[in-house]
């Protein structure tokens, strides 16, 4: 056989792979026609490295059978949890056939949608919270620390990023200093967002007493499907969620980044179980140290104030795109406001239509991204989607003073979201997040007013800007926008 023969051999049988491998994400994998259609490109254009990008990032089949044991397993914890609970028990089957908000004000319909609609992920609706919010990484893991220190029982972290630098050692010696008093201490974090941490770096505290586990999935998809999740249970009864990890960077003390604003939330009362029984399911699953559910892990723990909540998790081990359908739900049911932060904004088309939507029924639609990303790729992806919100009047701002990572939804001055959820595609489907649902108007109005500053540091991105950015901005901003569904 000729050399010209085995080369045209060769790249018949490149092409035969390269479309029954197409064939597969079109047929079998059931994917929006957004990521069919950017996936074919990448197999057609890039035909044998596409392939392997193709396995890395994108078989929603691999994705979906590898978690099925740990959603099982999960679903059998949490109804454990409720039905060894009669109290509990009776509560969660009254929200999921309530229809107590009907004919009520605005406020109390948001408590009975919510509370139904979340009953699907297993989140029911607490009413007795006491909440405390941050802005500052100074502030918060100085107050994270305190409870670390005052821990008389456990002290259990999950973190997405977990860095070995001066914050990362003071969690650590505090967390040590703990587990050597004879305090349980567990540190969960993810395998890809720590893979440049020193192999050692937990030794001080595993030496004192505490364990620490990399939440871990099979090789080919840690790139993808990350543990997001940023929690912080002390004693069972504080809890912590939302957008800081554990870094100096988050502190704003990374020349790279300036000033990290961002929002976490402290929680006492009910609502801190939720976040407790996710730590629970996921360190489950990642470490051969199990933890059974007793009242030692979850104590009775009365709070006085009224503060509607509830936490609602979502990523490649739930049914359902849990935090994706409640900010639909939480588009959809505006009237009047609808305030957005977020670093990465990447929706998919539910979304990115129904702001369209409530903008064009002369609801006040404002969404806040970072000017100096850390990302910029996704910024010229996210310049795209608010290019399409401009023509329908959303108003577009990009914050000037450091970087901007909050991931946060306010409606109508009633209900806000807080946690580890972006506005993007990644969030929605791949990564496992976490966030914080309230339904007091008061706290959302005090958390309202945080946008509200920010929108003082930042530059409204108008149309006479978008229109007249420059040939390689729209360039950069059609291939980013292009590859941006890939899942």
């Amino acid at each position: 056989m000729s050399t010209l023969n085995i080369v045209l051999s060769i790249i018949t049988a490149v092409f035969v792979g390269n479309v029954i491998l197409a064939a597969i994400v079109v047929f079998f994998e059931r994917r929006n026609p957004a990521s069919t259609w950017a996936w074919m490109f990448v197999l057609f254009f890039i035909p044998v490295l596409g392939f392997f990008i193709y396995l890395v990032f994108g078989r929603n089949s691999s994705k979906q059978k590898v978690f099925e044991e740990k959603t099982a397993n999960d679903k059998k914890t949490l109804f454990k949890y409720v039905d060894d609970d009669e109290e509990l028990a009776e509560r969660v089957v009254m929200q999921a056939f309530s229809n107590d908000g009907i004919g009520l004000g605005k406020e109390y319909k948001y408590l009975y949608d919510f509370a139904t609609l979340n009953i699907n992920s297993g989140s029911w609706l607490t009413y007795y919270n006491k909440m405390e919010h941050f802005t500052d990484g100074v502030q918060k893991f100085d107050s994270l620390i305190s409870d670390i220190e005052n821990a008389k029982h456990f002290v259990h972290l999950e973190y997405y990023i977990f860095r070995g630098d001066e914050l990362g050692k003071r969690i650590i010696d505090a967390l040590a200093d703990k587990a050597a008093e004879g305090v349980e201490v567990r540190v969960l974090y993810d395998y890809m967002g720590n893979r440049t941490l020193p192999k050692n770096f937990f030794k001080r505290l595993t030496d004192a007493g505490g364990q620490a586990a990399a939440f871990p999935v099979p090789p080919f998809l840690r790139i993808n499907c990350r543990n997001h999740r940023k929690i912080a249970v002390i004693d069972g009864v504080v809890g912590y969620v939302g957008g800081f990890n554990i870094g100096m960077e988050y502190l704003g003390m990374v020349k790279r980044f300036g000033f990290w604003r961002d929002t976490h939330v402290r929680f006492e009362g009910e609502v801190v179980a939720q976040l407790h029984i996710r730590f629970l399911m996921d360190w489950n699953y990642s470490s051969n140290d199990r933890i059974e559910k007793n009242s030692y892990y979850f104590p009775k723990y009365k709070c006085k104030e009224y503060l509607p909540a509830q936490i609602v998790c979502s990523g490649p081990d739930t049914q359902w795109r849990n935090v994706k359908n409640s900010y639909f739900k939480m588009i959809n049911e505006a009237e009047k406001t609808i305030l957005i932060e977020t670093p990465y904004f990447s929706p998919d088309d539910g979304i990115l239509e129904a702001l369209r939507v409530a903008a064009l029924s002369d609801i006040d639609v404002r969404i806040i991204i970072p000017a100096h990303p850390d990302h910029p790729f996704v910024y010229w992806a996210s310049m795209s989607y608010l290019g399409e919100l401009l023509e329908a009047g959303v108003k577009c701002y990009q914050y000037e003073t450091g970087f901007i990572h909050s991931k946060t939804v306010y409606i109508d001055g009633i209900v806000a979201t807080v946690g580890t959820a972006n506005m993007d595609i990644r969030s929605f489907g791949l990564n496992f997040e976490v966030n914080a649902f309230i339904y007091d108007p008061k706290t959302v109005r005090m958390l309202e007013e945080d946008f509200y500053n920010d929108l003082k540091e930042c530059t409204e991105i108008t149309k006479e800007w978008y229109y007249a950015r420059s040939r390689s901005f729209r360039f950069k901003e059609a291939l980013s926008r292009l590859v941006s569904p890939m899942l």
